[in-house]
């Protein structure tokens, strides 16, 4: 049984997809998931990088996509309103239901992100709504306990020491792969396709840098 880390942040509608898509991409494939929690903005503070949302024509094209790809693989997505939203009460009562140092289990990160993708366009942070989410959860730990934003941190900063840059990725073997579209990738990889040991996996990631734009 292969162990995959699944990092994710319930801000990202692609994070949600791919959520919902894995039992199927993997399916056959020996495995076990830890659902691992970070903090997107901060991924992308730490490689200088601006989010789609944060681009007017690239955010209408994500939004675009996002919504036939859910509609292509049958999952249910409706934007919230507002989007971005500050997801980190989400992230602290998602690692508040697991003992100190645990990773939530599947059935949390479902109705984490059923709360944010499956309530008609509704505020993930709305009070009540976020009331009865954590009535859902049961968290074992206080989410505003100092305990759990240092665990949030942490968390975030062991994603990129393994090389994560955004979210979803997935980590199996010392591998990390990258969003929605690199789940048969994955599963290739998992299956032990032969191609993952010989040189193209390591040869392709030691491309020298070309041309670099000025800031």
């Amino acid at each position: 049984m292969k162990p995959l880390s699944f990092w994710f942040d319930p801000i990202s509608p692609y994070a949600w997809l791919a959520f919902d898509r894995l039992p199927q991409a993997l399916e056959g494939v020996s495995h076990v998931v830890s659902y691992r929690p970070v903090l997107f903005a901060s991924l992308l503070k730490a490689h200088a990088h601006k989010g789609p949302a944060e681009i007017a024509p690239k955010r209408a094209w994500t939004y675009r996509q996002v919504a036939w790809l859910a509609h292509a693989q049958g999952t249910l997505l409706q934007l919230p309103q507002p989007h971005p939203f500050n997801p980190l009460a989400l992230l602290r009562l998602t690692l508040a239901s697991t003992p100190a140092g645990g990773t939530p289990n599947r059935r949390v990160v479902e109705l984490l992100f059923r709360h944010v993708w499956c309530r008609d366009g509704a505020d993930p942070n709305e009070p009540r709504a976020l009331a009865a989410l954590a009535d859902a959860i049961a968290p074992l730990r206080d989410p505003n306990g100092d305990d759990i934003k240092a665990e949030l941190r942490a968390a975030t900063e062991a994603a990129l020491a393994a090389g994560v840059f955004g979210v979803p990725s997935f980590e199996c073997e010392g591998r990390v792969f990258w969003g929605l579209d690199a789940l048969p990738m994955l599963r290739a990889a998992m299956r032990g396709d032969a191609w993952f040991d010989g040189p193209a996996w390591a040869a392709a990631g030691q491309q020298p840098d070309g041309v670099r734009r000025s800031a």
